[in-house]
């Protein structure tokens, strides 16, 4: 059956180092695969025009590395998701979600240390009940370095993976788009090298008995 994929990225970049390889795998099987994109980086909010031009030139690459079926942007101002009322977010949300009508959400962990992501993990969740989107049938976190792996560790924060996808077929691909966001990677041990990349894909495809995977945590399967 053909699947329509919804990734919910706070910023651009999540989508790539979250669940990239699983979207291109989406792709190739034929499904409809949906980009959100929650934050904007703006003038008013101290970026220059030039610094401006040049994300949405990188977020265009991208959604054509994709081959994005919808790129949906929210146009929040990033690193001040909290300063909107829920309200003003699960609005915004549910008229994306209604529109794309995903049977897979793909969301940030709901610990991951970045602020915008915990609090946007909230509004999206919310708009997940099954009477009032009766089209989504499963729901997972994604693992985003610097994000996830700085998340507390207690047990009630930290991310335990339990579904593997082989991504072996699409990691190269996968590098090759986030080299596309020059300002969002550096050298390891930078957490968003390209190095620790391949390494977090090497490490899950040997709990998941391939060459590279990604891992998810599973919050909802309805079959």
């Amino acid at each position: 059956m053909k699947e329509n994929v919804l990734v919910v990225a706070l910023h651009p970049d999540d989508e790539t180092l979250g669940c990239g390889g699983a979207l291109l795998k989406h792709k190739a099987n034929g499904d409809e695969i949906h980009w959100m994109i929650c934050t904007e980086i703006k003038e008013e909010d101290g970026f220059s025009a030039q610094r401006v031009a040049s994300r949405n030139e990188e977020i265009e690459e991208v959604a054509g590395m994709y081959g994005f079926d919808g790129v949906h942007r929210l146009g929040l101002s990033t690193m001040k998701v909290d300063e909107y009322t829920v309200s003003e977010l699960v609005t915004s949300v549910s008229s994306v979600i209604n529109k794309v009508k995903p049977t897979i959400l793909y969301l940030p962990f709901k610990s991951d240390v970045h602020s915008d992501h915990r609090v946007m993990f909230e509004a999206v969740y919310s708009c997940t009940k099954s009477f009032c989107y009766p089209f989504i049938r499963k729901i997972y976190m994604m693992e985003t370095l610097s994000e996830t792996d700085f998340a507390l560790s207690t047990k009630e924060d930290s991310f335990v993976p339990n579904v593997f996808v082989d991504v072996s077929d699409y990691l190269m691909q996968k590098l090759d788009i986030m080299r596309i966001y020059e300002s969002e990677i550096a050298e390891h041990p930078f957490p968003r090298s390209l190095r620790n990349i391949e390494a977090l894909a090497t490490l899950r495809g040997a709990t998941a008995g391939c060459e590279y995977a990604e891992s998810f945590m599973l919050l909802k399967e309805i079959s």
